[in-house]
């Protein structure tokens, strides 16, 4: 912390120009007491601040404005940076990024009229300076990479630097904001001084493929999305009871007999290509597989994992949750989480533990003898425990860290000082975020963050109006919970109706979890918002209207 108060105490004199400070915060580690900024401090001439999304920690731009003529301008390694031309990542990033500033412009004849009516200085490039010896071109983006970024725009050179290669991503996305192209068809950008860092570490996005299936192309596509808005985890909800459609390796017919079809899979190819794709854009890929309950389609195609249901002294042919007595059960699944912990390279594999109906363990005579030999008595909670804990046993031999529902802290099992508690039921979300806490556990919040509930109207605002750190605890815990997510269950929700469905109501969720807790001006969030969904419009991404009105680019025809 004492480097970014350092830096961020650089900023003060580095204008000489006019200058209006739209926020400054450079702590994230103690929340901020300064009341939100009144309506009226908003009410200025809009300027290019105005579609800024997520908002920066710190930002000062002035009325300078320079020009940026595509057929010149670069986007640059600079001197002294840890990662040169080499770095495929960043190289990547900058031709993603140079589409996105100059691609969509309304006047693809950049050579009519490079300039407007006033002869404004030009920005020739962006150089971007990576400090760490170890930038992180080959690596995955981890809890703790570091997001943080400086950025300089000042004529002719603009500077962006960045510890790793993942702040100088969140930084590209900044500056691509900045640009903007004026009614001549000249690109602009205002001298501005940005230093930014994520509030929170982790901030994701929940997409359920089992209850439909989601195309390669969808989750892709989301994946950009997620970019522009900061998000940097994809929890993939890959399987659940209706369809299991990860293809697996070891056993295939869990796929060939639990998806909806043969078109419906992902093979290990596509699993390869999102994980890889959501690298480029410094997202880190968790899957869940969720057991013991919602795993009736894991039955189609692994004989005797599920639990018989009885009804009375015979079977009654339906089957429950996993079979929690016997010695195959294990066998499989030590094998299966062999599998998905060398297939998805995070440190992290949700597990799932929740909503585990006991109904068909309590008719099982096999599994009611077992409790008694057990000493568990008839309390299920605690056989769903010894289940859990034997699996949290088994992930753990393969040194990886644990993600679970809230369901497998309330039921009391015995969890890994790293293990990670999702908290997720919307009633008394703040008393449990203070259990979990207080009994030393890292948690992430998504209880409030349910995009699949929706109404009518602009329903982002209660998205956004979230205060995650409002639990009762001390400032040891309050640092325990390490950020949330925005959750699209898939029961409603296909490739026709899943990202319009998702953005840009998650970017409410995406600048609640990056920016300072001291945005939270609805006015002038709506105004960055509306700019920031016709720029999502613009890049490909089909997010639903907030406003009555229009885009910019949209035309006649299109």
């Amino acid at each position: 912390m004492s480097r970014a108060m350092g830096l961020a105490g650089l900023l003060v004199g580095l204008f000489l120009v006019p200058a209006v400070l739209v926020s400054t915060s450079f702590r994230h580690d103690a929340p901020r007491t300064e009341p939100a900024p009144e309506p009226a401090e908003w009410e200025s001439p809009s300027g290019p601040e105005d579609s800024l999304w997520p908002l920066p920690q710190g930002l000062r731009t002035s009325g300078r404005q320079l020009q940026l003529a595509p057929g010149r301008f670069q986007l640059v390694h600079g001197a002294g940076s840890s990662a040169g031309p080499r770095c495929g990542l960043l190289q990547d990033a900058f031709r993603r990024y140079y589409e996105y500033m100059f691609g969509q412009s309304r006047r693809r004849n950049w050579g009519y009229r490079p300039f407007g009516p006033r002869a404004e200085p030009e920005l020739s490039y962006l150089q971007v300076v990576i400090e760490s010896r170890d930038p992180g071109c080959d690596s995955h983006p981890h809890l703790g990479s570091s997001e943080a970024y400086q950025l300089t725009v000042i004529a002719p050179v603009a500077t962006l630097k960045a510890d790793e290669v993942w702040g100088a991503l969140r930084g590209l996305e900044t500056f691509s904001q900045l640009v903007h192209e004026d009614d001549y068809g000249s690109f602009l950008v205002n001298e501005s001084e940005i230093y930014d860092f994520p509030r929170f570490a982790h901030r994701g996005i929940l997409l359920d493929t089992s209850r439909h299936y989601l195309p390669l192309k969808s989750i892709l596509t989301n994946l950009d999305a997620m970019a522009f808005n900061k998000f940097n985890v994809l929890h993939w909800h890959i399987v659940d009871d209706q369809s299991f459609p990860y293809q697996s390796i070891c056993f295939p017919e869990l796929s060939g007999k639990g998806a909806y079809s043969y078109n419906h899979i992902y093979t290990p190819a596509d699993v390869r290509l999102v994980i890889e794709y959501a690298r480029l854009r410094g997202i880190r890929v968790i899957p869940e597989f969720d057991t013991p309950g919602h795993t009736q389609s894991w039955g189609k195609g692994q004989k005797d994992l599920l639990t018989p249901c009885y009804n009375g002294e015979k079977p009654s042919g339906s089957f429950g949750p996993v079979n929690p007595i016997l010695n195959t059960t294990y066998d499989f699944m030590t094998k299966f989480f062999k599998e998905i912990s060398d297939v998805f390279p995070d440190a992290y594999i949700h597990l799932g533990g929740d909503e585990v109906d006991f109904n068909c363990w309590k008719s099982n005579p096999e599994v009611q003898e077992f409790m008694k030999k057990q000493g568990l008595g008839s309390d299920y909670a605690k056989l769903e425990s010894y289940y859990i804990q034997k699996i949290l046993d088994i992930v753990s031999s393969y040194n990886k860290g644990y993600m679970v529902w809230q369901e497998v802290f309330d039921n009391k099992a015995k969890l890994k000082p790293d293990t990670v508690v999702e908290v997720w039921m919307e009633r008394n979300y703040a008393y449990e975020l203070s259990n979990v806490t207080g009994a030393g556990f890292t948690a992430i919040l998504a209880a409030p963050w349910y995009l699949d509930y929706i109404s009518y109207g602009q329903d982002w605002r209660k998205y956004y109006s979230v205060e995650p750190l409002n639990f009762s605890g001390s400032e040891k815990q309050k640092k325990l919970l390490i950020g949330g997510e925005a959750c699209l269950w898939g029961e409603f929700v296909d490739a026709t109706n899943l990202t319009p469905r998702l953005w840009p109501r998650a970017s409410a969720v995406g600048e609640r979890l990056w920016s300072s807790r001291n945005v939270t001006n609805l006015q002038d969030a709506y105004r960055r918002l509306t700019n920031h969904r016709c720029r999502m419009l613009r890049r490909g991404i089909a997010a639903e209207p907030v406003f009555v009105g229009y885009c910019a680019h949209e035309a006649r025809g299109q």
